[in-house]
């Protein structure tokens, strides 16, 4: 079975439809949520009687599909259908997240800690694992690296930045874009600049990225839109998923969870290129910090 047939499995079709939404017109967004909420109805039905079904054409049913990343609709049919029968196995339907005002604390958490296990799976399933491994590779030699990211996802800039200082590299997370386009202008080959944008279009952070890819620096953009404009300046993107925006969790807060597991990936990765130096450097920080609460 072909790797991106594989990849629709565990909840990672949503994910790839609400991640790839914005590039769709109206009716391929209403082509995209019927497959996905639909996968055993629609594995059913020929590309015609899908058309019909959505009020689309078979030429937008194609197009769908293959914007899913799909050769065409036969293969999409194929991943549905195996999508279909994980469903059949027994797996118990899952709650809805919808938060209300009034709803008890302890619904709130059943609430929060399923999307959040939602998100983790969704970011999982969709993550690129080449683009990972060349980001890692590239972490892991780099003279220095920079973070950059506002708001909630500058809170994820210097969660790597803080990891990746514990195993005795360089890295600055910048917030402040004007601090931000000045060090990217000292970057050049051999250095990492990352961008943290759960929109893709955070102009402050789009700016360095595109400062340091110029100087020739490696980039790397940790997105949940991958075809919004940050990607253009990207050597690797890796996408994140999110959990359902609410009016009292919005996109802001929930991007945090798929974007603290791909730093964590990171991390781990370049810990495990960089072992001989890396084991003794955290080593040293837990004996210093731990000297410290003495």
């Amino acid at each position: 079975m072909p790797q991106d047939v594989k990849e629709i499995f565990g909840g990672a079709l949503a994910a790839k439809v609400r991640a790839l939404a914005p590039s769709m017109t109206r009716s391929m967004q209403r082509v995209a949520e019927t497959v996905a909420g639909d996968p055993a109805g629609c594995a059913a039905l020929t590309v015609t009687r899908l058309a019909e079904r959505t009020g689309t054409s078979e030429a937008t049913v194609v197009r769908t599909a293959r914007l899913l990343g799909y050769g065409g609709y036969r293969d999409l049919r194929l991943a549905l259908a195996g999508l279909a029968a994980q469903q059949q196995s027994g797996r118990a339907p899952a709650i809805t997240t919808d938060i209300a005002v009034d709803d008890p604390i302890a619904d709130v958490v059943a609430k929060l800690a399923h999307d959040e296990r939602q998100t983790l799976a969704d970011t999982a399933a969709g993550l690129d694992t080449v683009q990972l491994g060349a980001a890692v590779a590239a972490l892991a030699g780099a003279r220095r690296t920079d973070v950059y990211g506002v708001g909630a996802s500058g809170l994820v800039a210097q969660d790597l930045v803080q990891k990746l200082l514990r195993i005795g590299l360089v890295a600055h997370a910048h917030s402040d874009p004007h601090l931000a386009v000045t060090n990217a202008v000292q970057l050049r080959a051999g250095d990492v600049a990352v961008a943290i944008t759960h929109s893709g279009s955070t102009r402050d952070v789009i700016e360095p990225l595109r400062v340091a890819f110029e100087r020739g620096a490696t980039t790397v953009a940790i997105t949940g839109r991958p075809g919004g404009a940050v990607a253009q300046y990207a050597d690797q993107v890796l996408t994140t998923s999110t959990a359902r925006e609410s009016e009292l969790r919005p996109a802001a807060m929930s991007s945090r969870t798929g974007q603290l597991l791909v730093v964590d990936c990171l991390f781990v990765g370049v810990a495990q290129r960089t072992y001989d130096t890396a084991a003794p450097a955290l080593a040293a920080s837990y004996e210093a910090l731990a000297h410290r609460h003495r």
